[in-house]
């Protein structure tokens, strides 16, 4: 399976333990051209000029992407799309990353 980029609170190694019910390591990685806000979820949008640091986390398996889609409410509050982001060294990680539906049209605070 594809691996997931995280930009919000599974940053957190304790909460993403919590709900994956397991630890999952993450490589730092950053997605150009989107940028992070925050209404009441962390949310990403398109943005020209500026990136997002978060993680890649690999090794993810069916059962924890169901649980994931579950945590974020797909298809209500976000949806699981392919994307790629920059890794450590430069190169480019084909990944899932969670992006929001309409609620986070609005301007962030």
């Amino acid at each position: 399976m594809l691996p997931l980029f995280v930009y919000g609170s599974l940053l957190d190694p304790v909460h993403r333990a919590e709900v994956l019910g397991h630890s999952a390591d993450g490589v730092p990685a950053t997605l150009h051209g989107y940028e992070r806000g925050r209404s009441r979820y962390w949310f990403i949008r398109r943005r020209e000029g500026v990136q997002i640091d978060g993680l890649v986390l690999a090794n993810l398996n069916a059962r924890d992407y169901a649980t994931l889609d579950a945590y974020e409410e797909v298809p209500t509050l976000y949806t699981r799309e392919q994307i790629e982001v920059a890794g450590p060294d430069g190169a480019l990680i084909r990944c899932w990353v969670y992006l929001p539906t309409d609620w986070a049209a609005a301007p962030s605070e």
